[in-house]
């Protein structure tokens, strides 16, 4: 897959750019409506003999149109981003920078220049996408914007249990810690990756050595809490049990999540490695203990709890 970062104005050419069948949207997340806008965008270009491509934006809109959010965080990071559409056989991706100057452009200048100037033939996206100064362009009124130059689809909104799948639904089961429900709505476990650093070593001296994991300050993550995890170390898959928190039997009045991860039988030095972890699910809130004691009796609990949930 090729990615290509663009800022308005461009300066591709469209006569030098190939045929392409390409899906719209923000698609945080690549939920299961996401994918399915992406696939009817891969299937179209396949059936015409054109490439297929992904035309998405960075950062999210709410950074630049609302003046009160300044960082947003994500379901899927754009690292991630661009690795799960690579998987879904996409040919190129257009990343747009969103910025005030993309934002006030109407509707029509938008579509000439990074829809026709493009050289997109055929556009897919979801019902409720929108497009141009104050989202007046939208998939109801697009044949006023084609020019005769591209066709496109629409696709309803997908539903699971009579109700829609959505990015906003993931937020919520993510503060819920529901990852079992996130991965049903994603089709796939929701991962993190990071480099494992150098953490207080104290999990070494409570009989149960954790690789501390950088975090990704972009990156969306459920509540705190202890987790049933599976860790990928050099393509191997392992189990294993992660605290996202501030170690609060530790250290007082601390703000900063770290997330520690214990993988079941592995002894191998994990520093500087680049660990990719799978949430699987939520086992317990955070607790703080009275005792070193308490907490490692609590350990060997959570142990044996996520053990038998991977046996089962």
């Amino acid at each position: 897959m090729r990615t290509i970062e663009l800022t308005y104005p461009h300066t591709l050419t469209m006569n030098e750019l190939p045929e392409t069948a390409a899906a719209i949207g923000f698609f945080d997340g690549i939920h299961r409506g996401h994918q399915k806008v992406i696939k009817t965008a891969v299937s179209e270009a396949r059936s015409r003999g054109m490439e297929s491509a992904v035309i998405t934006f960075h950062p999210h809109p709410s950074v630049v149109l609302k003046k009160d959010v300044q960082h947003v965080q994500y379901i899927t990071p754009l690292k991630e981003k661009q690795e799960v559409l690579q998987q879904l056989d996409v040919d190129r991706l257009y990343i747009i920078t969103f910025n005030k100057e993309l934002s006030s452009l109407l509707p029509q200048q938008f579509i000439d220049h990074f829809i026709i100037g493009l050289n997109i033939k055929h556009l897919v996206a979801g019902f409720d996408y929108s497009f141009g100064f104050k989202g007046e362009g939208n998939m109801n009124n697009m044949a006023e914007y084609t020019r005769g130059e591209f066709t496109f689809t629409t696709i309803e909104k997908v539903e699971l249990d009579d109700e829609k799948v959505s990015s906003t639904k993931i937020r919520k089961l993510l503060k819920a810690g529901n990852v079992e429900g996130v991965k049903t709505l994603l089709a796939r476990p929701l991962t993190v990756s990071g480099i494992v650093i150098e953490g207080d070593k104290r999990g070494k001296k409570l009989g149960y050595p954790t690789a501390n994991i950088q975090l990704n300050r972009d990156a969306l993550l459920p509540k705190p809490g202890i987790y049933a995890v599976k860790v990928i170390v050099k393509n191997e898959s392992y189990e294993g049990m992660a605290s996202l928190g501030t170690n609060p039997t530790f250290t007082a009045n601390r703000k900063d999540l770290s997330l520690e991860v214990n993988i079941f039988d592995y002894k191998n030095d994990l520093y500087g490695e680049v660990l990719q972890m799978e949430w699987c699910k939520f086992i317990r809130d955070e607790i703080k203990f009275d005792s070193t004691e308490a907490l490692i009796d609590q350990i060997a609990n959570d142990e044996k709890l996520i053990r038998d949930y991977f046996s089962s």
